[in-house]
Parts: C-alpha cells; structure tokens; sequence
C-alpha cells in the first residue's frame, strides 16, 4: 500500500470533522500534479492530514476507503476524489518547522512543492514521522 499527505485548512474541514463524520468523501482539489497524485490512491492506503493554516502540521492518521473515482459535484472529467475514514490522531503533531527543519525531509515534496495539496510519502518519511509523532 502507499502512503499519502492531504493537507486542508482546519477552519474549513479539520480532521476532528473528519473523525466526527466518520467517513468523508475528499474532494475540492483542482491543481494537476494533486489530482495525479490522487488518481493513484487506492483503498486501503493510508493518509496523514495536515492542517494548514495557523497550525501547519501533521495532526492525524487516516485510510483510504473508496480509489479515486469522478467527482460526482464537477462537471469537469478530470477531478477526482477519494472517500476515507480517520484511523486516529497523531500523539505529537509534527510541525512544519520541525520537517523543515530534518534533513530527512528536505527532498519530500510537502517541502519543495509547498503548495501541493496531495503528497507521495516515501516509506522511510512516514516512519520518520511516525517516530516524531511518537506513534
């Protein structure tokens, strides 16, 4: 399974929303690199949600339920969403400046392309991540 980072802006969608809706259908991303992204995303793969914003860092786990499939609200081809279901909070939010500041991080797109809704996350920086979430 792969690993993915979605980031959303807790004022609008948090990921306590996310916890108290049980489920939700994750839509709303229109840049194409995100979109490519999602469209590899399968069920069971697992996601971190990372709040923007004032927050900016790591603050939950989550898993894909439902691949990549037409958003039902577009009339556009091209957008995608997912549908996921929260696994749990992180212990320790790991903060954008503590990844900015790891060298572990510095060629993980969530640091080059920082404004990239949807991110790959290679094995060995999820388990960094876990290790800094204490998880």
């Amino acid at each position: 399974m792969a690993c993915w980072l979605l980031k959303t802006e807790p004022s609008t969608y948090s990921f306590a929303d996310l916890v108290a809706a049980k489920t939700a259908t994750w839509d709303g991303v229109a840049n194409a690199a995100a979109l490519k992204n999602m469209r590899q995303m399968v069920k069971g793969d697992d996601v971190l949600i990372y709040h923007t914003g004032n927050e900016k860092a790591i603050v939950g786990l989550a898993k894909v339920t439902k691949a990549a499939y037409p958003d039902p609200k577009a009339d556009d081809d091209k957008l995608v969403v997912i549908d996921l279901k929260p696994a749990k909070p992180l212990p320790t939010p790991v903060t954008l400046e503590t990844i900015k500041a790891d060298k572990v991080f510095a060629s993980w797109d969530l640091v080059r392309q920082g404004r990239l809704s949807v991110v790959p996350v290679p094995d060995a920086i999820w388990q960094r991540i876990e290790k800094l979430a204490k998880l």
